[in-house]
């Protein structure tokens, strides 16, 4: 069999899926959750509660504030201590809801059955507002708000919708066990995705490095209409939009636009599994799947960790933090942040805790460019990583945007295949930073 993949580009990192297979274990409550009103690309939630207020799990605490926004609710019960602000993975200071923790009351309209529902009763308008009700936002790591995704713009139409299973990062495992222990409700949550966003056809890929999920979503998807799944060939950044349309529909979409232009609408598995909850359960996000791993970690795990627990819980709970620990990373080690503190709460878009070694970790000393062509070659968006990195450094913003800076998706394929060890996605990132402000400023 011929595995598919995008076209373009590509690497393929050391997997080191050393949780691979770790059955999800429930994290225990913390005392204390700092849940951020910002978890989600777009602006920040508004707080509905002021210090001493009751609230019980799945209780709205943050309403959306924009169209590209997202509701926010409580992951515990108890109360608020205050709001306050702490700083998050991105290593901001955002405004935080903090509650003490007392026992574990849940909202008596959230069905808390383990009992699959299959039948969908709710019309796609009831789909869709109920999605943005429960604060969905896509869990691969953009935390786009998902029921935005279910409405294309005018003039625009859905014909296929397709469900990232690739999980392409290297260590994190929270995709796949989620894939192997909550199956059917996946498809379940991808056929409501398809009546949310009225196609017919929803296509799941799954990197051929997950062979068991393979098999086992094969399986179950004969008995639901329209899912077909396909197995792809392990390269990384084959989780990226646009690499994962062009592997599983064969179609490019075209510099600056998005997905819909080809007619995809791209979501992630762990996406669906809340849809399902969302619809099927009555049960808003507050909690999700999380990775904690890393070569010198006593015990890899993939834990359901509620919304707004210090990182410190996730890695005792693994084990503690190693001796050898030289950086501490929210995400992957692609395309992940390194934390500035242990008390970073964990948020919608916190797919693992990585905890790298300090011999891996230390950055090597960098050289000049040796004009090698490693990281054009390794560019999934086909662009020029080497002379982007040369153009942010003289703040040359309007070459940047004439040579696409902004189609860059942040994967770190350059950076990785650099032998001249340049931080090219450093300063790439940088360039898309001050060219969006440019771009921003002319349109307003």
């Amino acid at each position: 069999m011929v595995l598919k993949t995008f076209k373009i580009g590509g690497i393929h990192p050391a997997e080191n899926k050393l949780s691979a297979n770790a059955k999800i274990h429930t994290l225990p409550i913390p005392k204390t959750v700092y849940i951020p009103m910002g978890q989600h690309i777009g602006a920040p939630a508004t707080p509905l509660v002021k210090k001493g207020d009751m609230v019980k799990v799945g209780q709205m605490i943050g309403k959306a504030s924009g169209f590209v926004s997202a509701n926010i609710h409580s992951s515990v019960s108890g109360k608020v201590k205050k709001i306050d602000q702490i700083i998050d993975s991105s290593g901001y200071k955002k405004d935080v809801v903090v509650i003490d923790v007392d026992g574990d009351e849940w909202e008596e309209s959230i069905d808390r059955s383990t009992e699959l529902v299959k039948e969908i009763t709710l019309t796609q308008e009831e789909i869709k507002a109920k999605i943005a009700e429960s604060g969905i936002v896509g869990l691969g790591g953009a935390t786009f708000p998902t029921h935005i995704k279910l409405s294309p713009p005018p003039g625009n139409t859905a014909k296929v919708l397709v469900i990232n299973a690739v999980e392409c990062e290297p260590y994190l495992t929270a995709d796949h066990q989620i894939m192997l222990e909550k199956g059917e409700e996946i498809m379940v949550g991808v056929s409501i995705l398809m009546k949310g966003v009225g196609v017919e056809k929803a296509i799941i890929g799954i990197e051929n490095n997950k062979k068991d999920a393979i098999d086992y979503f094969k399986k179950i998807a004969k008995a639901y209409k329209g899912i077909e799944i396909a197995p792809l060939k392990v390269q990384y950044p084959q989780g990226g939009e646009k690499q994962l349309i062009a592997a599983t529909i064969g179609k490019e979409v075209p510099s600056g636009a998005l997905p819909i232009a080809v007619g995809a609408v791209v979501n992630n598995v762990a996406t669906a599994y809340a849809v399902y909850e969302a619809i099927q359960k009555n049960k808003p996000l507050f909690e999700r799947i999380v990775t904690v791993t890393g070569k010198s970690v006593k015990n890899p795990c993939n834990l359901l960790v509620r919304g707004g627990t210090p990182t410190n819980d996730l890695i005792d709970f693994a084990g503690g933090l190693p001796e050898d620990t030289g950086k501490v990373i929210s995400g992957g080690p692609m395309m992940g942040k390194a934390l500035v503190n242990l008390e970073v709460p964990a948020a919608k878009g916190t797919s693992g805790i990585l905890i790298m070694q300090d011999t891996e970790s230390a950055r090597a000393k960098m050289d000049a460019c040796i004009r090698c062509a490693k990281c054009v070659k390794a560019c999934p968006m086909g662009i020029e990583p080497y002379l982007l990195m040369s153009l942010a450094e003289k703040s040359n913003w309007d070459q940047s945007e004439q040579r696409n800076v902004m189609d860059c998706i942040e994967c770190g394929s350059c950076s990785f295949t650099c032998p001249s060890n340049r931080p090219l996605l450093d300063y790439i990132r940088m360039g898309k930073g001050k060219v969006g402000q440019i771009i921003r400023g002319r349109k307003s």
